[in-house]
């Protein structure tokens, strides 16, 4: 939470130094003109400008709340990159208008003393507007980047309650700041911090489909830095910067903080070069706390307290001595505060953000379902209270096909978490399934109206019984080629014949990669087998490095056939253990649809960018088995896959066909381009593919998870 404050607390600081700046000038300029009694009026512009930034907060959270997830992903991106558009225009206006602010507010005050008193509220009111509307959009965009906003709220609060000392501070002479050097730093900071803004807002836009290229990544080092770590959220807090972007994010992100870096430093040496205008801007406070704290007796209590008191509520007395009637003190105060929060009521409202039928639902034993009434078709947030004894599944279900709309797994005891589902026309019923217990199915309520749901039919465990046995099948007999195919390879070392050597090496390690989907029960063996050097303290020379990457090391790294002769063997015999060890291995069900994402992931990450090259340069026939692994993965899936999603199994057939001619045309009278030597053009190309593949594959788990609804 804390690290997701810092941003907040900046812009909080930096835009309440500088709405409290121009309501000191306010003030002060009104104090030494002698109309004190014209104070209310400020204060009611003032509170006018809060009260729109808040009704303006209010309108972004509650109006986006019933948008499907792609349409709130495009509102937040565009939000983000208009935020940062605002928070970069007002670093380089105070950087160039701190010296000029207090004569230009004086000027302003002076014509709207002659104009009237709503000129006046008017004029604070603009004057402080900008900057409430600056710091609404700002928080709301770091709350959505933060995923929560107690952080990014309270680091606001802070830096607010500190820029209202410093503003008192200065009003009062008990304080001096160099604002020309404070905006300065603080601006050099939000630029680095609008860049991150950016890059987030820009890859909301890419998930909202306004944007291409969201899965072309530029670097996922979510392998390589765990997310979770402290270092991580920090930076990704503060900077909005993550273990994995894409390309549109990086280049964004490094042009942005390039070109409006270069040109506010740029900016900062011009006005470094002008001696007399530095020693003014360095003064006590940049000319306008100068002003300020001319009236050191007039703070700003005391000016309101005394405006109050000779302000618009008091009686005036007429010519004749009768006292006039005028509108109470409160009226247009409550007014200013009332019209934007009734507008903002209207349009959240209208917006149909409140869900309809989303009181808290009970979950338990006992109480499946109490309080659920029929809910309006739609987007719709339920509140799921867990009243049992016992941690709980629940599921939002059609009770005729089981199908699953919306679910929670481990809602612990007297807890309550959001469900989001939509909901269109038909029955729905939630099911219970606390731990240990049996399955409750609450009574079915009749939803009318049109829309459109789409529901997820669930997938039981015996359901995956028959894919998971016939795959079983395919390994076994992809373990029995294996074995003949290391022990050819060993009686090619003791035969001295690194030719042959180089061949059967090749054709070993793609039958073996074919198996990708077996990897997560071939327990220590697969790091026997086709471990790499990550994490060995030798490298290449550590006695732990074996297999087939210690083998292709020697194999195109010069040394004799004598040197890998006992490598070999014992990948032959490591091989022929986990032939006899693989039937009575535990296989968990649940892992066929996670390998279909996960062979490519790896296919990716290690063979696409030449990480897993020992120096043979085969990777991309690696990949090329990889596929092929999955191939057959999706085929004994695929009757489950076809009743859940017959278009999504359509999209992915595309997919592959199209990454294999490019994996073919790098495959040339039998031997494949290492892939560092490919065309940039070709990799790049590849590389989407890849890329899109997965997208299109990372539905897979999800639709074929196994669900205790079932």
């Amino acid at each position: 939470m804390w690290d997701d404050a810092f941003p907040s607390f900046l812009i909080g600081l930096r835009e309440g130094l500088e709405g409290g700046l121009i309501v000191s000038i306010l003030i002060a300029t009104l104090v030494r003109a002698e109309a004190k009694s014209r104070l209310p009026q400020v204060w009611t512009g003032v509170l006018a400008a809060v009260a729109l930034a808040m009704s303006f907060g209010a309108v972004l959270t509650f109006s986006a709340a019933n948008m499907p997830t792609t349409a709130q992903e495009a509102f937040g991106g565009t939000l983000s990159v208009i935020a940062v558009a605002f928070v970069t225009a007002m670093v380089f206006w105070m950087r160039r208008s701190a010296r000029t602010l207090a004569g230009e507010i004086k000027e302003k005050i002076t014509g709207a003393l002659a104009m009237g008193a709503g000129m006046l509220v008017v004029t604070s009111f603009l004057a402080v507007g900008r900057e409430g509307l600056e710091t609404a959009l700002f928080l709301w965009t770091t709350a959505q980047a933060a995923g929560e906003s107690a952080g990014p709220m309270i680091g606001a609060g802070v830096g607010i309650a500190i820029a209202t000392g410093l503003c008192w501070g200065l009003y009062r002479r008990v304080l001096k700041i160099n604002l020309t050097k404070f905006f300065t730093a603080t601006g050099a900071v939000l630029i680095v911090v609008a860049a991150g803004v950016l890059g987030y807002g820009l890859r909301d836009l890419q998930e909202g489909g306004v944007l291409p290229g969201k899965s072309a990544y530029a670097f996922d080092l979510s392998r390589s830095i765990d997310p979770s770590a402290w270092y991580s959220t920090l930076v990704q807090g503060v900077f909005n910067l993550t273990p994995t972007m894409t390309w549109l994010q990086v280049v964004a992100y490094v042009g942005y903080l390039g070109v409006v870096m270069a040109l506010f430093v740029r900016g900062v040496r011009g006005a470094t070069a002008k001696p007399a205008k530095t020693v003014a801007a360095a003064g006590t406070a940049a000319g306008a706390a100068t002003d300020v704290a001319a009236e050191p007796g007039a703070g700003a209590g005391a000016g309101a307290g005394a405006g109050a008191g000779a302000g618009a509520g008091a009686a005036a007395a007429g010519p004749s001595g009768v006292r006039a009637r005028r509108r109470p003190v409160w009226l247009v105060p409550a007014a200013v505060v009332a019209v934007p929060a009734v507008v903002a009521g209207a349009v959240v409202a209208l917006s149909g953000s409140k869900p309809a039928g989303a009181g808290t639902v009970s979950v338990s034993e006992r109480d499946c379902g109490k309080g659920f009434t029929a809910p309006k078709p739609g987007r719709q947030t339920f509140q799921m209270h867990n009243t049992g004894d016992k941690a709980s599944e629940v599921y939002l279900i059609d009770p005729a096909t089981n199908a699953v709309y919306g679910e929670i797994e481990g809602l612990a005891p007297g807890t309550t978490r959001d469900l989001v589902a939509t909901v269109a026309g038909g029955s729905y019923a939630w099911r219970c399934v606390p731990t240990g217990g049996k399955a409750v199915t609450s009574a079915a309520v009749r939803v009318s109206g049109g829309g459109a749901a789409k529901p997820v039919v669930p997938v039981a465990e015996a359901d995956l019984a028959a894919p998971l046995t016939a795959y079983k099948q395919y390994v076994n007999q992809g373990l029995s080629t294996l074995v003949a195919q290391t022990k050819q390879l060993s009686d090619d070392m003791a035969g001295g014949d690194l030719n042959a050597a180089r061949t059967d090496w090749l054709t070993a390690h793609r039958t073996y990669a074919s198996l990708g989907a077996a990897y997560g029960t071939f327990q220590d063996f697969d790091k026997k087998i086709n471990g790499r050097t990550a994490g060995l303290p030798d490298g290449v020379h550590d006695k732990a490095f074996t297999g087939f990457h210690r083998i292709e090391y020697g194999l195109w790294h010069g040394e004799s056939a004598s040197d890998l002769k006992a490598p070999a063997a014992q990948l032959a015999t490591d091989v022929t253990g986990l032939q006899k060890a693989f039937p009575a291995q535990d296989f968990d069900p649940a892992d066929l649809p996670l390998r279909t994402h996960e062979i490519l992931e790896n296919t990716l990450q290690f063979e696409l960018t030449g990480e897993a090259d020992q120096g043979s340069g085969t990777t991309l026939a690696t990949a090329d088995a990889n596929l092929a692994g999955t191939r057959e993965l999706l085929g004994v899936l695929r009757p489950l896959l076809a009743a859940r999603d017959a278009r999504l199994l359509s999209v992915v057939d595309g997919d592959i066909t199209r990454m294999q001619k490019l994996l073919d045309s790098a495959h040339h009278d039998g031997s494949w381009t290492p892939v560092g030597q490919l065309d940039p053009i070709a990799r790049a190309r590849l590389n989407g593919a890849t890329g899109q593949l997965l997208e299109d594959l990372a539905p897979v788990p999800d639709l074929l998870e196994i669900r205790k609804s079932a």
